[in-house]
């Protein structure tokens, strides 16, 4: 029946649902299940840490090659197919690391739920962002990236019950929990009216603001890698205080990712996207530092909650900032973002297998990672002001 849906009968809220299970497969599951499974695959001698480590900066490596590959790939096969298609495999390759036949097994699958997240975050957001009313979007968009978040709050409550019953099982858990998502999205996507603008080119080159916004995400992908990836490893081995305590902290980074969207959507709608985007770089500055000051479980727990809040936060303000920037040219929009997915995919690949490299060579590398993060978010901070002062310059007639 939904296969021959009219496009324009697909309701908002059910193209918003869609969306939102995109990413909560794609990103929230996908990417984010798989942190508090380290410690767990190290303890269980399936990898030795510098692998599993690696292992996860195989799926933001894969995560730039979906984000590159998704627009031809939807204008071939259209928007709406590629999603579908995307969040089956991403299903396929949670259930294939049940699997433990070796590192070269596990970094195809996890490389390859990299690549279906990056056409997730690419696709589904401008997908369905025609159908909802103007007035609405902001916080639309906040629901969509809010699914990152529930599948972080997801994976940190249900691996540590899953490990319980064995390893194997955790995997499967994710698996079948992908698969049933699926299943709630599949009639929700608009189809290939909605996949028009994602497919279309901006009508010109981008302005230097908007070239500076692709900067700036790409830098703010590396500041966001270290809780990302390392957190629960760091609470769990690093501070020696096991794989429970750290999915504890992973529950409350998700807690913050369910709300980090949809406050990021819904002020960035009343004082401007501008604004958000420094506010929240501001606000990342200071949480990703915070560890290098203090470990006190006050501390790490604001840490992780910010941190939380910033991951899919962030991506909601980008997105509002990049129509902005290019405000009434839907085909811009869509193009802006999309080149938003890629600097951010190359951000987090570099950062992925940089940090991953210093996590390897370095005693107690936690604090250097931290460091190095907070450092790239200031850089961001301070190109977006320079752009700003030199637009507004501009603007004063000489």
């Amino acid at each position: 029946m939904n296969a021959h849906r009219n496009p324009a009968e697909v309701s908002p809220v059910h193209a918003t649902i869609a969306a939102h299970c995109a990413n909560l497969v794609g990103i929230g599951l996908a990417r984010f299940g798989y942190t508090p499974l380290i410690p767990a695959v190290i303890a269980a001698g399936w990898f030795a840490p510098s692998a599993a480590v690696y292992l996860g900066a195989a799926n933001l490596a894969g995560y730039l090659a979906g984000a590159l590959g998704a627009r031809p790939i939807s204008a071939r096969l259209g928007a709406a197919h590629t999603l579908r298609a995307a969040m089956l495999l991403t299903a396929a390759s949670l259930l294939a690391c049940a699997m433990p036949l070796g590192f070269g097994w596990f970094f195809v699958w996890r490389f390859v739920s990299g690549c279906t997240g990056g056409v997730a975050m690419a696709l589904a957001a401008p997908s369905v962002m025609p159908f909802i009313p103007m007035a609405r979007r902001g916080v639309a968009g906040g629901a969509i990236f809010t699914g990152v978040g529930v599948g972080i709050a997801a994976s940190g409550t249900l691996v540590p019950l899953l490990i319980g019953w064995g390893l194997v099982e955790a995997w499967l858990g994710l698996g079948v929990l992908a698969l049933i998502l699926t299943g709630v999205a599949w009639g929700g996507w608009p189809g290939a009216a909605a996949a028009a603008p994602a497919a279309g080119a901006a009508s010109g080159r981008s302005s230097p603001a908007l070239r500076a916004l692709y900067l700036e995400y790409a830098l703010n992908a590396v500041g966001l890698v270290p809780h990302m990836v390392f957190l629960v490893d760091f609470v769990a081995r690093g501070l020696g205080q096991g794989l429970h305590i750290g999915a504890v902290y992973w529950v409350v980074f998700g807690a913050g990712a369910l709300a980090g969207p949809l406050i990021g959507g819904h002020v960035g709608d009343r004082i401007g996207f501008r604004a958000m985007l420094r506010l929240t770089f501001a606000a990342q500055i200071a949480v990703v530092a915070l560890p290098l000051l203090s470990v006190a479980p006050l501390a790490l727990g604001v840490s992780s909650l910010v941190a939380g809040a910033s991951v899919p936060g962030v991506v909601a303000v980008t997105l509002g900032r990049a129509r902005e920037l290019a405000a009434g040219d839907a085909a811009a929009q869509a193009a802006a973002w999309r080149w938003c997915t890629i600097a951010f995919a190359i951000g987090q690949a570099i950062a992925g297998y940089a940090f991953s490299f210093i996590f390897s060579h370095v005693a107690h590398g936690y604090d250097v990672l931290f460091a190095l993060a907070a450092l790239a978010l200031v850089a961001a901070l301070a190109i977006d002001v320079a752009v700003g002062a030199t637009r507004r310059r501009q603007a004063v007639p000489g």
